[in-house]
């Protein structure tokens, strides 16, 4: 009787051998290449998730900025449509930040005269877009296209001005406030700086290229004590981030005005307000705080030092921007290439009276008819400073720039608008 080791050796088929050990082996292997396969596999599928999930998460991040529609025969006809010239030696201007607060003054003195305008703005969230949304309906009521881009694509960009010659560029986006810079520093990196270049690369490379004006800011002052701020005081001490990309502005137009023969005009606005303006401005903050009830915060500088700015109305911030416009002479290259030197201005766009914030105040309360529930506090580091005051006799000089609004005037034009805009419930 055969063993068992030889029972398990016994062939199956009379006369084939098969050895059962060897059998197990090649389980073995197919098994472990089968699950290697599925590991594989399963490799790949893992592979493949990340992938879609990286660029969505790119195609995400790029809508923030790039979401927008653009181009197409419509698109086109709108834009050439709304930089049509409608008065004699009149100009083309493409106006960036067409749905902010200046950039929509600017865009309607602009229409109201005869001048083309095609507006850029990307409606952002930095304060209220419906507020942008409500500016651009107001800019379509008079014929004003608003491309919805950011100025960071340049290839939108580029098409604009295959589209148009555009004869100018009003350029007036940018992210604004100081102390947001805290807490989304590269948002100011994103519009103010690479924004800038974006856009000055493609004017460098129109042909014709236009005359550039762009909105710089007082801030670049940053801890001047000289008062008042002239264009040739130092301003290589910003306080605040936004006051930096502003300085690297200065810097960046200035190199591309050197080099490739860009007319460039920098214009430094001081503390501007009016109707329609920007939410996160302090007069716009205490109006709504003041009709609501809610207490406002009042900064103090060192030693109880009352805080002033130089208030500057926005129809004088236009007239100043208009006529930097007009003085604009025509730059001096073609396609990229300078042919000779180019004009590069500077000016403050102030109101040359400052005043503290306490009677800014006091002006709301008596317009409003409600006390406000004040909460003074000294002065955080968070990149402001303790005063501004404008010197504004070089472009009173070159520009026939005359402020004519006051504090008081100003701020009642805006209440007039801020009641008739929001309304008014009290407490609500």
């Amino acid at each position: 009787m055969p063993s068992v080791n030889e029972e398990l050796l016994l062939p199956s088929t009379p006369g084939k051998f098969k050895d059962k050990s060897h059998s197990m082996h090649r389980q073995f292997y197919r098994c472990f290449a089968s699950m290697s396969t599925m590991f594989l596999w399963a490799l790949f599928l893992v592979a493949l998730t990340a992938s879609y999930l990286s660029f969505q998460s790119f195609v995400d991040s790029g809508n923030k900025y790039f979401s927008a529609a653009w181009g197409g025969a419509h698109w086109e006809k709108q834009v050439k449509a709304s930089a049509q010239i409608h008065r004699r030696n009149g100009f083309s201007v493409l106006v960036t930040g067409a749905a902010g607060f200046v950039g929509s003054h600017v865009s309607l003195s602009l229409k109201k005269r005869g001048d083309g305008v095609v507006g850029l703005d990307n409606f952002n969230n930095y304060y209220d877009p419906a507020l942008k949304q409500a500016r651009k309906k107001l800019l379509n009521s008079q014929n004003i296209f608003i491309v919805e881009g950011d100025v960071n694509d340049a290839r939108m960009i580029s098409r604009l001005f295959e589209i148009v010659p555009f004869t100018h560029v009003m350029h007036l986006a940018a992210q604004a406030g100081v102390r947001y810079a805290i807490e989304n520093p590269h948002s100011y990196v994103h519009s103010n700086i690479a924004g800038l270049v974006t856009l000055l690369e493609a004017c460098k490379n129109a042909d014709p290229q236009p005359a550039i004006v762009w909105a710089s800011s007082s801030s670049v002052y940053g801890l001047n004590e000289k008062a008042p701020f002239s264009e040739s005081d130092r301003t290589d001490q910003p306080a605040s981030l936004y006051a930096a990309t502003k300085k690297a502005g200065e810097e960046i137009t200035h190199t591309y005005n050197h080099i490739y023969g860009l007319s460039i005009t920098g214009l430094r606005f001081f503390t501007v307000y009016g109707p329609w303006g920007r939410p996160d401005m302090a007069y716009f903050s205490f109006t709504r705080n003041i009709l609501q009830g809610k207490p406002i915060t009042i900064y103090r500088g060192k030693n109880r030092v009352e805080l002033a700015r130089d208030f500057t109305y926005i129809d004088d911030i236009v007239r100043g921007c208009v006529a930097s416009l007009d003085t604009a002479k025509k730059s001096s290259g073609s396609g990229g290439k300078k042919m000779g030197p180019a004009q590069y201005r500077i000016y403050n766009l102030g109101n040359t009276s400052p005043v503290t914030v306490p009677m800014m105040v006091g002006i709301l309360e008596r317009l409003l008819q409600v006390k406000a529930k004040k909460n003074a506090i000294t002065m955080p580091g968070n990149g402001d400073v303790p005063f501004t005051h404008a010197n504004i006799s070089l472009a009173r000089r070159e520009l026939g720039y005359r402020p004519t609004t006051d504090l008081q005037t100003g701020l009642k034009k805006f209440v007039k608008w801020y009641l008739s805009y929001y309304g008014y419930n009290h407490g609500k």
